[in-house]
């Protein structure tokens, strides 16, 4: 089957794959190349490119053949560029272990035998690559010969099933160290000692042999890649955070674990495992080999703190702990007693934005049914009709009214994730959904006029789905609109609608460094309920290497850009339960900064005050 899409990658700047793989082995560190393709990993669309929906008759994830041509270019692409520059542990490189799919097993009953038949295809199709290491399937617990079957999750040392095979180890390919945060959600803190219980149940019970952070170091979601309602900030709880910065005690309190590991490492891998009871909550694991002994005393009860008797020895054991014996006599570590102090990260104004006159300002166009030029008698899906290349479509209407009408409303239902209406250029008014509620209703006050009536819809996405089965069915956008006048209801949906993918501004390319001149950038206005509203000024960069961070809290929603490139979505207006932000901080790269003259852009959908903005560094301080 020959593909008439011609590919396109990019590995330029920052996505440079082997500059990133050379600098890891230049660190004197390994790799484990996740290739997927499908990733989720809270990435929008879960990895894959938008075009792959327009590919005839495909279907994601399966065994279909539109799709696997696909997904074999794409794998055999990666492996070609490592093996052609040595990167295999076979040729003397650090990557050690590779990965195909991505937590199959989640959404293989969906697809029936054709999901059975797509693993085993999968697993013969990476093995043919001849790599001379290991591949992998993460929580795919039938994971054919010889790919290893491996674990996700905050506690494999109790959930984990084992190796499939006896001749196959048992890896935790994601130990999450947090969870990702969305929109109207509060973060996910996990404690340094539950990960350690958790890394050191894994390797005494599972005799496990390799774990990996899922995350160890916290991120950024830059630009338009996080995936529906995942903010911008990523794993900022990992042991290190999005800045780079230690979370202590976490930091410390691992780096502690794994010196314990490390230093009887020889006698874990080689050695015989036996377990035996300490009490009704507690257990042993030894491992022993040509007089070498390593012991793990585990405490399971949460609450109260144990004595043990090993080996002639009394071992007090704090609540939920695990205590390693290198020599199966003297503890080095415990999973529960952190020796590390905690710290707390600090925030620091470097420059406050308050001055209107270092402000411009560009409003965005709403556009009319007579503007657009694509045309429907139904209301299209949003993704398909976008192809990801903005967050932003434009519904319009014509309606045509002459009844008397005292009282009037718009009501739309979508399965986006924001809608913000307007009636002749005016604002009416929005609503959004969130993560776990995939459908909304907007519903606004509408003043018609008689005659003509202009309708104006914005549905926004906040990035595209990136989970499940038969993810290239999936429907965004509005799906109902009805005005209700009086006692009348009209029902729009089948009405002829007009429709322009993305913004005036976008299309503008607004917010690039030198953006067109012909763009007419007006003196700030007044700021209070300014929707759809570009704007900019500058700023010189902080002294010093402390991290950077715009603090948007006076803002709405939308998106930020420094010297063009786009530092992610914000949405201040969502708050979670305890009526805060999900995400005030923003991170800025110093990579992306000058010294002086950083040109600043925000677009705001929904009245933000650009005026109280801040600009931050970030450091960290000791707790006493």
């Amino acid at each position: 089957m020959q593909s008439k899409y011609i590919w396109q990658y990019d590995f330029s700047g920052r996505y440079d794959l082997v500059r990133f793989i050379k600098e890891i082995q230049v660190q004197g560190l390994y790799v484990c190349l996740r290739i997927g393709p499908y990733i989720e990993s809270e990435w929008t669309y879960g990895g894959f490119p938008f075009w792959l929906h327009d590919v005839p008759a495909i279907v994601y994830r399966t065994d279909n053949q539109p799709f696997k041509l696909y997904m074999q270019n794409f794998t055999t692409k990666i492996v070609s560029m490592m093996q052609s520059e040595g990167l295999y542990a076979s040729q003397g490189g650090p990557i050690i272990l590779s990965q195909i799919e991505n937590e199959y097993q989640n959404v293989e009953k969906a697809f029936g035998e054709d999901g059975s038949r797509y693993v085993q295809w999968a697993a013969e199709m990476a093995v043919g690559l001849k790599t001379g290491v290991p591949w992998l399937m993460c929580k795919q617990t039938d994971a054919p010969d010889p790919l290893i079957n491996t674990c996700n999750g905050m506690r494999c040392g109790e959930t984990f099933t084992g190796p499939n095979s006896p001749n196959k180890p048992a890896f935790w390919t994601e130990n999450w160290t947090s969870f990702y945060q969305v929109y109207g959600g509060e973060p996910y803190i996990r404690s340094a000692e539950d990960i350690a219980f958790h890394v050191t149940l894994f390797i005494a019970r599972k005799n496990g042999s390799y774990v990996n952070y899922y995350m160890y170091h916290g991120g950024t979601n830059l630009g338009r890649t996080s995936s529906s309602y995942v903010i911008t900030s990523y794993y900022d709880q990992a042991p290190l955070d999005e800045y780079g910065l230690l979370r202590q005690p976490k930091w410390g309190h691992l780096k502690e674990l794994h010196a314990a590991i490390k230093s009887c490492s020889t006698t874990l891998l080689e050695g015989k495992q036996s377990n035996f009871s300490l009490g009704q909550l507690q257990e042993g694991y030894v491992f022993e080999e040509e007089g070498k002994c390593v012991a793990f005393l585990v405490n399971n009860d949460h609450v109260k703190m144990f004595t043990v008797q090993f080996r002639n020895r009394s071992y007090e054991l704090p609540s939920k702990s695990i205590s390693i014996l290198p020599d199966c006599q003297n503890v080095t570590f415990n999973t529960a007693t952190v020796n590390t102090k905690s710290n707390r990260r600090m925030t620091s104004t470097i420059q406050t934005f308050s001055s209107a006159d270092k402000w411009e300002q560009f409003q965005d166009v709403i556009p009319n049914f007579d503007q657009t030029t694509l045309i429907s008698n139904s209301l299209l899906e949003q993704m398909n009709v976008t192809k990801d290349k903005s967050d932003y479509l434009w519904y319009t209407l014509r309606f045509e009214h002459n009844l008397s009408c005292s009282e009037s409303k718009l009501t739309a239902q979508s399965a986006a994730h924001v809608t913000h209406a307007f009636a002749d250029g005016t604002y009416l008014g929005g609503a959004h959904g969130s993560h776990d509620v995939k459908s909304f209703t907007t519903q606004v006050p509408l003043k018609l006029n008689e005659g003509t009536n202009n309708i104006s819809i914005l549905s926004v996405m906040v990035g595209l789905p990136d989970a499940g089965a038969f993810l290239e069915r999936r429907f965004a956008g509005l799906t109902a609109v009805e005005i209700q006048c009086s006692e009348e209801s009209y029902d729009l949906t089948n009405s002829t609608w007009g429709y322009q993918v993305g913004l005036l501004g976008e299309q503008l390319e607004i917010y690039e460094e030198k953006s067109n001149s012909s763009i007419q950038w007006s003196p700030l206005g007044n700021t209070c309920n300014q929707t759809l509203t570009w704007y900019k000024t500058a700023f010189d960069s902080p002294k010093g290497d402390e991290p950077v961070a715009l603090n948007l809290e006076s803002m709405g929603k939308g998106q930020a850009w420094v010297n063009g490139e786009s530092i992610g979505r914000y949405w201040i207006s969502f708050h979670d339960s305890k009526g805060q932000p999900s995400q005030t901080l923003y991170h800025v790269p110093r990579s992306f900064l000058k010294d002086i003259g950083n040109s600043l852009v925000l677009f705001e959908e929904e009245g933000g005050n650009p005026l109280h903005i801040s600009l931050d560094t970030i450091s960290s301080t000791n707790i006493s």
